[in-house]
């Protein structure tokens, strides 16, 4: 096996998410990097994502492997062969060769996330595909006290959409962070792993804390609870980025 590890960034904007959905015709981001290197490699290829980011879910930093085994090209130009034929939204940033065992999923230790918010009295015709407009002021402070709660190893049903069928709702964040520049505001989190929709109904309960709906101290309700209705809306794909997979 010749192991391939690409580094990924897309504009998820006109894909129905990384993961390849099978008789469905709707287009993703494992299925066009599939059916480029059948044609570059004129064999079949599959690939691995480390994150299956859903619809709308812009990236810059996937982590994707497969075997190359019967493509001779060599590893460090794989990312040059991509992106003479890659549609303009889907780029390789970089390739290289990795060892057997290494696997872009199982293998990750950590994956970061940004969300952005465009936070300004009227909307910008350049941000509304990449972030979440939001035209009142928020209390960062807030969002930031709010944020911190829900770091450490928590059980976290209550921030997961229905339609998962994981065995274990807990998971660690290491890291939550909420910065104002200017008209952004960025909310990043970092753990080990992330549920369905989970980093999108985080942002939404922050910003309905940032927004005055709620109080920075019903985060610790929210995961004792362990009920999704109790936490709050569902944030816009548009406005996530993966920006980081560590192994």
């Amino acid at each position: 096996m010749r192991n391939i590890k690409l580094i990924v960034a897309y504009d998820g904007t006109n894909y129905h998410g990384f993961q390849k959905q099978y008789n469905t015709g709707l287009l993703t981001i494992q299925e066009v990097l599939e059916n480029v290197l059948f044609r570059l490699a004129e064999s079949e290829i599959k690939v691995t994502g480390a994150a299956r980011t859903d619809a709308g879910v812009h990236a810059r930093g996937q982590v994707v492997n497969f075997d190359a085994s019967r493509w001779s090209i060599p590893a460090d130009r794989v990312a040059l062969a991509l992106n003479g034929v890659l549609p303009r939204d889907i780029v390789i940033m970089n390739s290289e060769q990795v060892d057997v065992d290494f696997h872009a999923r199982y293998r990750a230790l950590s994956k970061t996330y940004s969300y952005i918010l465009y936070n300004d009295n009227k909307p910008s015709p350049f941000w509304r595909l990449y972030s979440c407009f939001v035209p009142r002021s928020l209390d960062i402070p807030a969002m930031k006290s709010a944020a911190l709660m829900m770091e450490g190893e928590n059980d976290f049903a209550a921030f997961q959409a229905s339609g998962s069928a994981v065995k274990s709702t807990v998971r660690t964040l290491f890291k939550t962070d909420v910065r104002k520049k200017g008209k952004f505001v960025y909310i990043t989190f970092r753990g080990n792993g992330f549920l369905y929709n989970m980093v999108r109904i985080m942002v939404g309960t922050l910003l309905e804390i940032g927004l005055g709906k709620r109080l920075p101290e019903e985060i610790e309700k929210i995961l004792t609870s362990r009920n999704r209705e109790m936490a709050g809306f569902t944030a816009p794909a548009c406005g996530l980025h993966l920006k980081l997979i560590e192994y």
